[in-house]
């Protein structure tokens, strides 16, 4: 009996170290509304996604490091990068960003991967601007639609 308690506490510890390493290296995407909702974590790694604005590159004279901002056209958040940046990135196409946000507001990459053809964006980006979109023309039509005076007091 004694064994089985044994083999048994240990295959409980193991399982709970294990799914301690899981939850550690898990990497959260969120989109630039979901930050600025304050639902990615300030104190973890997370990948921020969307597209890069256009206009919005500016490199210092390091040659290495980049400032952008990556929008998923409701909401815009400012990036700075240091290193060697994807062939493929440029303004107005998607991105995905690993790093942390500040306390300044401005998202620390330490990793930047950009689309690898015309077609392919990574599904939670496409998925962050449909969302985004659909937000944006739900309050149009309702701004739209609401009936003359009828905009109160604050």
């Amino acid at each position: 009996m004694l064994f089985i308690v044994a083999g048994v506490t240990g295959i409980g510890i193991a399982a709970t170290l294990i799914l301690n390493a899981f939850n550690s290296n898990m990497v959260f995407f969120f989109s630039p509304s979901q930050v600025v909702a304050k639902e990615a974590p300030q104190e973890r790694s997370f990948r921020l996604g969307g597209l890069v604005t256009e206009g919005s590159v500016e490199r210092e004279d390091d040659g290495l490091t980049v400032h952008f901002t990556v929008t998923d056209n409701q909401h815009t958040i400012p990036v700075v990068f240091t290193g060697i940046l994807p062939d493929l990135f440029r303004e107005g196409e998607g991105v995905v960003a690993q790093g942390r946000l500040g306390d300044d507001g401005v998202f620390h990459a330490e990793e930047v991967l950009a689309k690898h053809d015309e077609t392919y964006m990574p599904p939670e980006v496409a998925e962050a601007l449909e969302k985004a979109e659909k937000a944006k023309q739900s309050s149009n039509s309702d701004i739209q639609n609401a009936p003359a005076g009828a905009g109160g007091s604050i």
